[in-house]
C-alpha cells in the first residue's frame, strides 16, 4: 500500500508530468517526421506536397501522443483538444494572428523599408504552410499544452505566464541570427500572448490558431524571415531594410519595437475578458480556505 502510494505521488508531482510529456511528444513528432520523410523521398510527388503530408504526418503524431499520454497518466478527458468551439477557436485565432503580423510589416512598409520585388505562383505558399502549422501545433503543445498547463496548476496564471514566455523565448536563442534582445522580444510578445490565449479557452486550438497565422503570414505571404531562419519559397519576394529595431534585422519582424507593442497590447486585451479563468497560485488558495 505504501509503494502505491509513493508511485501515485511520483506520477501525480508536476515535474514528472512534465518530463515525460514533453519526451513523449518530442520524440514522436521528430520520429514521424523523419520516417515519413524517408518514405516520401521515395515517391515522385512534388517537393511541396512532401512536405505538406510529411507536416500533416507529424502533427496528427505528437497530437495523438499528446492526448493518449495524458488520458492515461493523467487519468483525464483532454479537453484542451476537444472539437467543441474548435471552427471558433481557428477562425478567430487566425485572424488575430493574421491582422498582428499584418500591423507588424505594415509599420515596415510606412517607414520605407519593404520593397515588393515579385509576386509568385501560389504554390509556393505550400511549403511555409506545412511549416507555419506544423511548428505551431509542436510548439504549442510542448510549450502551452505542457509546460504552461502543470505550472500553472501549482503557480498560478500569472507566474507560469512569466516562466513559460521566458523560456519560449530563450529556446529561441539556439536559432540562426537570434539575439538576447530577439529572444527577449520572442518571449515577451508571443510567449505572453499564446500563454494568454489558452487561459481565454482552455484549448490549444486557439493559441495553435494564432501561432499559425503570425508565422504563415510572416513567411508565406510576406516572405520576411522568420525567427531568423533561411527565407522560403512565399507568396511575395520582398526586401526588407532599413533599421533593426524596425525590421528586425537578419531575425525578421518578430524581433520588433512594434510586433512587441502590438502584440503586447493583444494580450492585454485577451486577458481583460478572461479575467474570471485566472487560477491563483496554490499558497493564496490554501490560505483562502483557511
Amino acid at each position: 500500500m505504501d509503494m502505491l502510494t509513493t508511485k501515485q505521488k511520483f506520477i501525480n508531482f508536476p515535474l514528472t508530468r512534465i518530463v515525460f510529456g514533453l519526451i513523449v511528444c518530442f520524440i514522436s513528432f521528430i520520429l514521424a517526421q523523419q520516417l515519413a520523410g524517408k518514405m516520401l523521398d521515395l515517391t515522385t510527388l512534388n517537393k511541396n506536397y512532401r512536405n505538406l503530408i510529411k507536416g500533416i504526418i507529424a502533427s496528427s503524431a505528437v497530437i495523438s501522443a499528446y492526448i493518449y499520454f495524458f488520458e492515461k497518466f493523467e487519468k483525464r478527458n483532454i479537453k484542451e483538444f476537444s472539437v467543441k468551439g474548435i471552427a471558433k477557436s481557428i477562425i478567430i485565432g487566425i485572424l488575430i494572428g493574421a491582422v498582428l503580423q499584418g500591423l507588424t510589416v505594415l509599420v515596415i512598409v510606412l517607414t520605407g523599408g519593404f520593397e515588393l520585388v515579385s509576386v509568385n505562383s501560389i504554390s509556393n505558399m505550400i511549403t511555409p504552410f506545412a511549416i507555419a502549422f506544423s511548428v505551431a501545433i509542436f510548439e504549442e503543445i510542448l510549450i502551452r499544452g505542457i509546460l504552461f498547463r502543470i505550472m500553472e496548476e501549482k503557480l498560478g496564471s500569472y507566474i507560469s505566464l512569466l516562466i513559460s514566455a521566458i523560456i519560449f523565448g530563450a529556446l529561441h536563442l539556439a536559432n540562426p541570427n537570434s539575439t538576447i534582445i530577439s529572444a527577449l522580444c520572442v518571449g515577451t510578445e508571443a510567449g505572453i500572448l499564446l500563454g494568454v490565449a489558452y487561459i481565454c479557452t482552455r484549448n490549444l486550438w486557439f493559441p495553435i490558431a494564432i501561432h499559425f497565422a503570425w508565422n504563415f503570414v510572416q513567411s508565406g505571404i510576406f516572405g520576411a524571415i522568420t525567427s531568423g531562419n533561411e527565407k522560403n519559397s512565399s507568396l511575395l519576394t520582398t526586401k526588407i531594410t532599413g533599421l533593426p529595431v524596425i525590421t528586425g534585422g537578419e531575425f525578421g519582424p518578430e524581433g520588433t519595437i512594434q510586433a512587441i507593442a502590438f502584440c503586447f497590447l493583444a494580450s492585454f486585451i485577451l486577458l481583460q475578458l478572461c479575467r474570471n479563468r485566472i487560477i491563483k497560485p496554490f499558497w493564496v488558495v490554501k490560505s483562502s480556505i483557511l
